[in-house]
């Protein structure tokens, strides 16, 4: 049902105006009461339009909310698999590194037990140079060249410039 609120008004006003008698006293503070009526009716029905509009904001809002919430956690999951991954991949890095570095250390290893027997050392004899000949001595001050050579190759390693 929908109320000609002006109409009654207007109505309300002329009614007031043509009673003006005292006996009708009464009857004008219907009228009276009636239109207070419609003005609370009209303070009503603004708050309701002030509410509903703003009930209307706050639920833009809301979905506004939702929309940056669903966004913010895409991108959380994104960042969580792409986190996750690195985690595998650097956890695939440090066992293919702990491998390469036990081989390393286990070839030093096998590189620091070699050992090498030099030969006999030897001190020149003789008083003029064209004398000279070399001789075993275990505190001599040389070494045969060529007997090195042939101890550092026994043992595996190889020797540049023989």
């Amino acid at each position: 049902m929908t109320i000609d609120k002006q109409a009654l008004r207007e109505e309300f006003r002329n009614m007031q105006d043509h009673y003006s008698d005292p006996a009708d006293r009464e009857r004008q503070e219907i009228y009276i009461a009636a239109e207070a009526a419609l003005d609370e009716l009209d303070v009503k029905e603004e708050q309701r339009a002030n509410w509903f509009q703003m009930a209307q904001k706050l639920g833009e809002d809301l979905d506004a909310a939702e929309r940056r919430v669903a966004e913010l956690e895409s991108i959380a999951t994104d960042y969580g698999v792409k986190f996750q991954k690195a985690q595998d991949a650097l956890k695939h890095q440090e066992l293919l590194h702990k491998s390469q570095m036990e081989a390393a250390e286990k070839c030093i290893a096998e590189l620091e037990a070699r050992q090498i027997a030099l030969p006999q050392r030897l001190s020149p004899e003789g008083y003029h140079i064209d004398e000279a000949y070399m001789v075993d001595d275990s505190e001599g001050e040389y070494l045969d060249r060529d007997a090195v050579i042939e101890a550092i190759s026994a043992a595996g390693i190889k020797v540049k410039g023989e």
